[in-house]
Order: C-alpha cells, then structure tokens, then sequence
C-alpha cells in the first residue's frame, strides 16, 4: 500500500502565503517603482475573491501594474479601453454565425472579459448601459447572452482604472457598482527618488524581466487554494463587534452614529463593507504570520474598504470634507482594547 498523503501544517500553510505574497510583491517591484501599498492592496484584493478600483492620474502605470501582477501570478490577462462609443457586447461577446460542413450555427464568441484578471481602463468613460455590462461578472463570476450562462473560471478579478481629473465626457460609477468593489485605492504621483528610478529603468538598456511563480496550468488551482486559507482564517466575536460598531458608526441613523456622520453623510456602507473588512483583515493576518484576526488588522483596511461606500451630502463638498476624514475620526473615536 503506498504512503498516506502528508497533512500540511496550519503554520507551514500560513509560511507558505506569505511566502509567495512576498515574491508576489517582489516580482510586481521588478516593473513598478514605488505603490508598494497599492500594489499590496491589489494582491490582497486577489486572494480576498473581490475587485479593485484603481484612481490616479494618466502616467503612473497602472496597466504596466495589473500586466506585470498576471504575468507573475501565471494567471491571463485582458484590457477593456472603455469609451463611450463602447457596447456591451464588446466586453461579454457575442453570437456570431459561421458556416462548416455546408450548414450555418451561431457560435458564441467571447469577449475581453473572460479572464482571470480583467483590466478596465478608464471605466468612468462609458456610458451606464456599458458600465453596467460587467455586474454580473463581477458579482456571480458569470455572463448571460441570449439566455445562456457562460460561467467565468477562477480565479476572478476585475481591476478597474478612472482619471480623477477628467470630467468631461464621462460617467460617474452608480453607487450599486462602487459597492462591488472591495477597495478603492489611490496612487498619488511618484517621489523625487522614485521618479529617478523610473527613469532610469524606462530610459536605459536594461530590462527586468519577471518570474512567474506558477506556471498558467497551475496558478487557478494554487490561487484557490490560498484564497480558501483565508477563509479560514478566525475572528473573534470582540472583533466582530469592532467590525459592526464602525459600520454603525458609518451609517446615519445606525446605532452609535457620530455626529460628522449625520452631518456629513447621506449614506452609509452596506453589508458587504463589513464583509470587505473581515476579508482583508484576515489577509493582513496571515501576512503578520497569525492565523487569528486583530485590531490593528482591522484599522488597516478601513480606509480601502469604505471610503468609497460613504455618500457625501452637499454640506461635505461645500466645505471640502472627505471620506477618507471622516474614516480617520471613526477609527479615534471607537475605542477598542489593545494587546
């Protein structure tokens, strides 16, 4: 009789994600100077099972950013320019008819969006019908085309990219959209010495050239595998209140609102901010090498996690509060034991 498969440690099995998130983080460092946190934000956003909204200005590299996670991951990879000329069907696919042995069928004919990693340039330029096109994808990982249902294979992730300082010509994301995303991140432009390494790699002869750390038939099943580990990862009940309390706190209205929040706000995260928050704490809990959720944890993701779930009235623009201050004033004045 052959020997019984080795049972891998919890310890080894947390070792190992974190590991190969750090590799992750260094091949990604090969192509992109600088954004370490948001490129860790994007790989957590990956193993968390969610997607990703990517704001900053044209030049910073954000597509050079998501080609160079996909080529490391082993996972495939396809842009969308969105415009406003954009249909539909140019993101799902489309029936098209083709002729062989001397009869005509409709084939489907997929589109940019079936792959693992789905790149969305600029996705504030298309219009709602367009924009629209991609909630089924990112919600239930699957299209529908004249009633049929073409199922997405995992891993799953849709990064989407809008220019925070171009407003003609485009189309703000519905709230229902923004709240599919488990983070909004910001890439603010680079420091002196970060400028002079990206011109210094981007103006010369040499070329660094990535390392996957899987190969594209095993990177979906690897992936899941660390995606399931996260899942496994435990909250206490303290933390779990910690979680509902600053959701509350968010919320007009909720229970234990604060005043900036009735002030300020017309509406606050919906459930799915505090899945997004459990998800990512426990990210941030494997990458410390623990297999059980803090606070601190928790503090870390708040600010990716709701900032673009808060609706502003138009007090807060009148006198230029943000969310993100808001955020800041939630996480001071909830009080939480430290260890």
């Amino acid at each position: 009789m052959g020997a019984a498969p080795q049972q891998i440690s919890p310890d080894q099995r947390v070792a190992d994600f974190r590991k190969i998130f750090s590799r992750a983080e260094s091949e990604v460092a090969r192509v992109i100077v600088g954004h370490r946190e948001v490129v860790r934000k994007m790989l957590t956003a990956l193993f968390c099972g969610g997607h990703i909204l990517i704001e900053g200005v044209p030049g910073l590299g954000k597509t050079l950013m998501v080609k160079a996670a996909s080529e490391t991951l082993g996972l495939s990879f396809k842009r969308i320019q969105f415009t406003p000329d954009l249909m539909p069907s140019d993101i799902i696919g489309t029936q098209v008819l083709t002729e062989a042995e001397g009869h005509r069928e409709f084939q489907f004919k997929e589109g940019p969006i079936f792959a693992h990693m789905v790149l969305g340039d600029e996705i504030n330029r298309a219009t709602p019908k367009t924009q629209s096109a991609v909630l089924e994808a990112m919600e239930e990982h699957q299209v529908t085309v004249f009633g049929t249902t073409y199922v997405l294979d995992p891993p799953y992730i849709v990064l989407a990219t809008q220019n925070p300082i171009e407003l003609e010509g485009t189309y703000p994301l519905p709230e229902a959209q923004m709240d599919r995303f488990i983070f909004k991140v910001v890439m603010g432009s680079p420091k002196p010495d970060e400028l002079r390494e990206i011109l210094s790699r981007t103006t010369g002869t040499a070329q660094n050239k990535i390392q996957p750390l899987f190969e594209p038939s095993d990177a979906p099943r690897a992936i899941e595998d660390l995606k399931a580990l996260v899942r496994e990862v435990m909250v206490a009940e303290p933390l779990e209140r910690y979680i509902i309390s600053v959701i509350g706190g968010c919320t007009p209205g909720g229970p234990g609102t604060l005043p900036e929040v009735s002030q300020y706000l017309r509406f606050g995260p919906s459930p799915r901010g505090a899945q997004a928050l459990i998800l990512c704490a426990k990210v941030n809990a494997l990458l410390a090498g623990r297999v059980s959720v803090s606070y601190d944890d928790i503090d870390d993701a708040i600010i990716p996690c709701l900032r673009h779930r808060l609706l502003l009235n138009f007090q807060a623009e009148a006198e230029s509060v943000t969310a993100e201050s808001i955020l800041e004033q939630v996480i001071k004045r909830l009080k939480k034991p430290r260890t």
